[in-house]
């Protein structure tokens, strides 16, 4: 059983570049997905760690496919 575990860092910093792409701002994504504009700038930061329910909505927000951002972040991890 592997014990690795996802980066919060690498996971906000893919949002955050996401989001940017996206020409949006944390206020106009956090309100898109509705969550906390705060809550969403931990999750850039690396602060706090988002459950499936928020990249889904983040996701949705961007107008992305869950498995687009999944995938965004995945490549990313480091080999």
């Amino acid at each position: 059983m592997s014990t690795a575990q996802l980066d919060p860092v690498l996971v906000g910093q893919v949002i955050a570049r996401l989001r940017r792409e996206k020409g949006l701002t944390q206020e106009v994504l956090s309100g898109l997905a509705d969550i906390g504009r705060t809550h969403l700038s931990a999750i850039e930061n690396g602060q706090r760690k988002p459950t499936l329910e928020t990249i889904f909505r983040l996701s949705c927000a961007l107008g992305l496919s869950m498995a687009a951002v999944v995938d965004a972040i995945e490549k990313e991890i480091p080999e």
